[in-house]
């Protein structure tokens, strides 16, 4: 425990931040587990935006680095591209 009032309230404000993170990763995470799932293209291509946005926000605000980010906006448009290719051939 803290013996300082700085170091308390540092420890309050590392609670409420690793607790906002965790939040926002795992929202992130259940939108591409969305993404991946049977859904049909139209609401995929509405939820593709929707992960974009979360994944660029939380990149911004430096809760997941930006290179993640890009690289996952990557493997999921990859993936949605390829079912896309599935579905109009």
């Amino acid at each position: 425990m803290p013996n300082h009032k700085s170091c308390e309230k540092r420890l309050r404000q590392e609670v409420k931040r690793s607790a906002r993170n965790h939040y926002v990763k795992m929202t992130i995470r259940t939108l591409e587990k969305k993404m991946r799932s049977d859904m049909a293209i139209d609401e995929k291509k509405k939820l593709l935006d929707e992960v974009y946005s979360k994944l660029d926000k939380a990149a911004k605000k430096r809760v997941i680095h930006p290179r993640t980010a890009a690289r996952r906006k990557s493997r999921i448009s990859s993936h949605f591209n390829k079912e896309l290719a599935v579905v109009a051939s």
